[in-house]
């Protein structure tokens, strides 16, 4: 009789298991946005080329790829966004634990003493052997547990997610702050181009003054300039130097054991990337599915809470055996059984459950509000991106041919100076176009690839998701 009532209890508690599909579901993610048919700065003609995994390859830049490698082994931000990612597992797997039966084995032995008859001279001693197995399932009628479960698994796609993104910002500063130390290198370079030559104009007006043919005015002026362009030279040492201080951050490094090697910064190139449909790149970023994640998550817990209002049922169920005797602890007569079901309701929490079902329903209205934001936004980034890559492009051409006019005019000012056939005024106007015009190309440059860098970072980088 005690393994048929056991069985018949086994039977039931998994007649009850399959109940858990009753109740409250999670409401699906929609948006409700219509991202477009396409972008608007895209080109018509061009086909979709989404990134590759290593986009910044595309540079034709070696030191940059070993700093990406030194990032992946050692940057803080992805350690601990993997981190987080691990405890996201641990409490599904927490959340997951509630849909399971919960059982447990007790044995134990028992000594006791106790004093018969009234003259206290009489002791009885008596021990007794047992062995218990017990099991408790709290059935998921309403689908509580399974929605909990569900919110958890949600979080810790969301952690995922996350993590994708913080990867693409990471290897988006990284090349965005090695192209500044390479840029503040190169004005650098152009800085002592200009000081070099601002001098070998101060030493002909010396020498102009000496001979009577300029005035210590012209002087004057001449070295104000040269001292304007050893002024600007501390600055840019600064930039460069706190840029590698800035990669080393990001590489997980001390910044005595970073060095970055100079690069050519004129032999940078920008690799092609060309944005396919919009909805194409909603599932390419991985802060759009983060923040889909989260509603859904959001979704899920609303449908727990309503759960939460209807009754709970619990089934616990134990066995096992105790006897006075350890030999004969086995036989049937020491065994024993039972079987205790369970129902419950809240009659009166002041509203408790009510209300958490009101701060679920408005943290998930929350959360469909910053979908939708995480939604435009992307659409957004990519439009800013293929306009400043646009833009940039044809500003540093610009730059490039106003750079090539301006040291042809000064070639000419500083030859006619030496002959005497300009004044010093000239000669300054024509030194000023020539000075300005390097240091705009290098930050035209500059402008172009951090434009493009924000392009592969707005298509969602080599980012795939898992």
């Amino acid at each position: 009789m005690e393994r048929r009532g056991a069985g018949r209890a086994l039977l039931l508690m998994a007649l009850a298991g399959s109940l858990a599909a009753c109740g409250p579901r999670a409401a699906p993610v929609m948006s409700g946005l219509e991202p477009g048919a396409a972008f608007r700065n895209a080109a018509l003609a061009a086909e979709p080329q989404w990134p590759d995994p290593d986009w910044w390859r595309g540079f034709n830049a070696p030191e940059l790829d070993r700093l990406m490698q030194a990032a992946m082994a050692g940057n803080f931000d992805l350690a601990a966004a993997a981190a987080r990612v691990r405890q996201a597992d641990a409490q599904l797997r927490i959340a997951g634990a509630t849909l399971l039966p919960n059982a447990g084995l007790d044995a134990g032995v028992t000594q006791s003493r106790s004093t018969a008859g009234s003259n206290f001279n009489r002791d009885r001693n008596s021990t007794s052997y047992d062995a218990t197995l017990s099991a408790s399932y709290e059935v998921d009628f309403w689908g509580r547990n399974r929605n909990l479960r569900e919110a958890a698994a949600q979080d810790a796609r969301a952690r995922r997610f996350d993590q994708g993104t913080v990867l693409l910002t990471t290897e988006a500063s990284i090349a965005n702050t090695y192209f500044e130390v390479l840029a503040a290198r190169e004005e650098l370079r152009a800085q002592k181009e200009n000081l070099a030559a601002a001098r070998r104009i101060l030493n002909v007006i010396r020498q102009q003054v000496n001979f009577g043919t300029a005035t210590g005015l012209d002087l004057a002026q001449q070295e104000a300039v040269v001292a304007q362009q050893q002024a600007a030279i501390p600055a840019l040492r600064q930039t460069a130097e706190q840029g590698v201080n800035a990669l080393a951050l990001l590489t997980g490094q001390p910044p005595a054991t970073l060095t970055v090697a100079t690069g050519r910064f004129d032999g940078l190139r920008v690799p092609a990337a060309a944005p396919g449909q919009p909805s194409d790149l909603l599932a390419r970023r991985p802060d759009v599915l983060a923040a889909e994640a989260n509603l859904a998550a959001a979704n899920a817990d609303v449908a727990a809470a309503r759960a939460a209002l209807l009754p709970t049922i619990s089934l616990s169920l134990s066995g096992g055996f105790q006897s006075a005797a350890l030999n004969t602890i086995l036989r049937p007569e020491a065994q024993f059984f039972s079987l205790v079901g369970g129902l419950a309701q809240t009659i009166f929490d002041g509203g408790a459950l009510r209300g958490q079902v009101s701060l679920s329903q408005a943290q998930a209205e929350e959360l469909l509000v910053e979908y939708r934001r995480a939604i435009v936004q992307a659409l957004s980034d990519t439009e800013d991106a293929l306009v400043a890559l646009r833009e940039s492009t044809e500003g540093e051409g610009l730059r490039a041919e106003a750079l090539s006019r301006a040291a042809r005019a000064y070639d000419i000012a500083e030859a006619q100076l030496r002959a005497g056939t300009i004044n010093v005024i000239t000669l300054l106007n024509t030194q000023q176009t020539l000075f300005s015009a390097r240091v705009s190309l290098v930050q035209a440059r500059l402008a172009r690839l951090r434009a493009a860098v924000a392009l592969f970072r707005a298509l969602g980088g080599g980012w795939q998701s898992i």
